[in-house]
């Protein structure tokens, strides 16, 4: 990979979930299905499968943006930019007026504790800001499960956060380097488990296994 080669977006939610999961995908091109990743699949298609662009009122709804950063170095695609009519927004070409982007993530299942989620839409919002040269306070995550928007606020932290986890993702690609397995509860939903095999992780070592044995025998 070369300095200037994006990374893809979609893994800022990987990245966040779990590092190795992301660069089995990222970098060594593993992947493998179950009903979460088609369930999340079928969701982002309905997502995309409307006009690519409506106007209801003041909202004018924008599907599969591409969107991209130099700074941060990566690429993708929103789900769902919401553009509101706003008098201080920014000038849309072949649209009259001001509007303000308002970015909409599309997930599968229910709301979740970590950030995974969320800095993948602050990461969608901070490509927005570089090319549309705005700035964005809020997002939202949609739930499959919930059938609901949870309101993200695009924080300082949340920023920091996608700024150095681009840093990391970034050196790791360019050394082509897996990290080690580091098991939690999430592996067993994860549909890489039987690539990744985390029980080995929980496995004794070759020479604390001869260990324990000599040590039975004295």
């Amino acid at each position: 990979m070369t300095q200037r080669e994006p990374l893809l977006l979609s893994g800022i939610q990987h990245f966040a979930y779990c590092r190795r999961q992301w660069a089995l995908i990222h970098i060594e091109g593993q992947w493998a299905e179950n009903l979460r990743t088609v369930g999340g699949q079928l969701l982002h298609r309905r997502a995309h499968d409307e006009k690519e662009v409506e106007l209801r009122g003041d909202i004018l709804t924008v599907r599969g943006l591409r969107i991209a950063s130099a700074r941060l170095n990566i690429t993708g695609v929103c789900d769902v930019v919401e553009f509101h009519r706003c008098k201080d927004g920014i000038s849309l070409a072949g649209w009259d007026g001001g509007w303000m982007p308002y970015p909409v993530e599309y997930k599968r299942g229910a709301p979740k504790e970590h950030n995974a989620d969320r800095l993948q839409l602050c990461a969608q919002a901070m490509c927005l800001e570089e090319m549309l040269m705005c700035g964005i306070c809020e997002g939202s995550l949609f739930y499959g499960e919930t059938r609901r928007r949870e309101r993200v606020e695009l924080t300082h932290e949340l920023r920091s956060e996608v700024e150095a986890m681009t840093e990391e993702m970034t050196a790791l690609m360019q050394r082509g380097h897996t990290p080690s397995v580091r098991p939690t509860k999430g592996c067993n939903a994860c549909s890489l488990k039987e690539v990744c095999l985390p029980a080995l992780k929980r496995a004794p070592s070759v020479e604390a296994y001869i260990r324990s044995h000599l040590e039975d025998n004295l």
